[in-house]
């Protein structure tokens, strides 16, 4: 029955025009990222796409434990960690002027984009 299920979605997704455009958007710090996130939503919405999202996702974290003393005292460690946040954005059926408006964006710095056409 899943695969059913998964067929009929996927019928139904080229019935609707094929394509979508797929942002997925990356930062460090979440304020930074929710502002450009809000950035990418106005301007899609200004030439009235449909917009699906932004959908967070899994907040990816890598951790570093360093020893506090060069040799004496190996049991004293601190970590430390850095924090990447992600949002996905779907856009059904862009137009040529929606590509346009988002490549001519400017975001702040430290927001790293992936565009796919799916």
């Amino acid at each position: 029955m899943a695969t059913k299920a998964k067929e009929s979605t996927k019928k139904s997704a080229a019935a609707e025009g094929g394509q979508k455009l797929r942002i997925r958007v990356r930062a460090y710090e979440h304020k930074i990222l929710d502002a450009s996130v809000k950035q990418i939503m106005d301007t899609a919405l200004r030439f009235d796409a449909k917009v699906v999202g932004p959908i967070p996702l899994p907040t990816e974290i890598k951790k570093y434990t360093v020893n506090r003393s060069s040799f004496v005292y190996k049991d004293a460690r601190e970590q430390f960690e850095m924090r990447m946040h992600k949002r996905v954005i779907d856009i059904l059926s862009p137009g040529a002027k929606i590509i346009e408006a988002l490549t001519n964006l400017s975001l702040p710095s430290g927001v790293k984009i992936d565009v796919k056409m799916i």
